[in-house]
This record gives C-alpha cells, sequence and structure tokens, in this order.
C-alpha cells in the first residue's frame, strides 16, 4: 500500500490528470456524443497511454488484458446509438485503468479478482462466438 506523502512518479501523475481530463471533465462521453464512432475511438486511443505505462512498468500482462477490456467495453458501449452515450457517463474505463495502475504499481502483480475479470471475459467472448457461429448455422439452413 502507498504511503500517503510518498511522492508520485510523474507517469502516474501524467496518467491521473489524463484520466481526470477525460472522466471527471467528461472529455471522453462528449467526444463519442459529439463525434458517433469516431469520438469513442478518440477516447479509446487516448486511453491507451495509461495501459501503456502499465505495459512499460512491466505489469501482469492479466492487469494489462484488464485494462484493455476496460476500453473495449467503454468504446462497445459508447458506440450504441443514444443508450451507449448515456452509459459512456457512467462507464469511466480510464477511471477504473488509473485505479488498476494506483493500486498494483508497487508489485504490478494481478490479483484473483483480476484472473477472474479476465477469465470471465474469456468466456463470454466465446460465448458470444458460439452464439453467432450458431446464428449463421441457422440461418444457412432456413435459407437452403
Amino acid at each position: 500500500m502507498p504511503v500517503a506523502d510518498a511522492p508520485v512518479p510523474p507517469d502516474i501523475a501524467r496518467a491521473r490528470t489524463l484520466s481526470r481530463v477525460l472522466d471527471h471533465y467528461l472529455v471522453d462521453p462528449l467526444l463519442g456524443l459529439i463525434l458517433p464512432g469516431a469520438g469513442d475511438l478518440i477516447g479509446s486511443l487516448l486511453g491507451l497511454y495509461v495501459v501503456g505505462i502499465a505495459v512499460r512498468r512491466r505489469m501482469s500482462p492479466v492487469i494489462i488484458a484488464r485494462m484493455l477490456l476496460n476500453l473495449a467495453l467503454d468504446a462497445g458501449i459508447g458506440f450504441l446509438p443514444l443508450v451507449g452515450d448515456i452509459a459512456d457517463f457512467v462507464f469511466k474505463a480510464n477511471e477504473k485503468n488509473l485505479a488498476l495502475l494506483v493500486d498494483r504499481h508497487d508489485t504490478g502483480r494481478a490479483t484473483a479478482r483480476d484472473w477472474l475479470t479476465v477469465a470471465g471475459a474469456a468466456l463470454a467472448f466465446a460465448a458470444v462466438i458460439a452464439l453467432m457461429i450458431y446464428a449463421v448455422v441457422a440461418v444457412v439452413r432456413a435459407i437452403g
């Protein structure tokens, strides 16, 4: 656990500033609202800065995967018309990624929760792919 008076490393201070601008000042959701699709992409690309810091600090690949999952969910939710824009104001991927970076920057190790999150995402991805394959096969059978 970091000491309250310990100096904050410059890269984490920059990540904190970027997170504040994107999530607290609502730049990320406003980009998605003003520039549908493109704004969500821009927000995700800006969010990769925090992920880059985690990579440079050689944090666990599971933590990095969790950060990427947060950005993917943020972009995916924000990409949905209107409902996604509203949800984008609530789901703050950059804050979540900053918390992962700050909480784990000393050790860089993944927790059991990190592993469960990534494993759950992998299972959800596999289920979606399986459903898509099933749907394609069902449509082909119905047509033919």
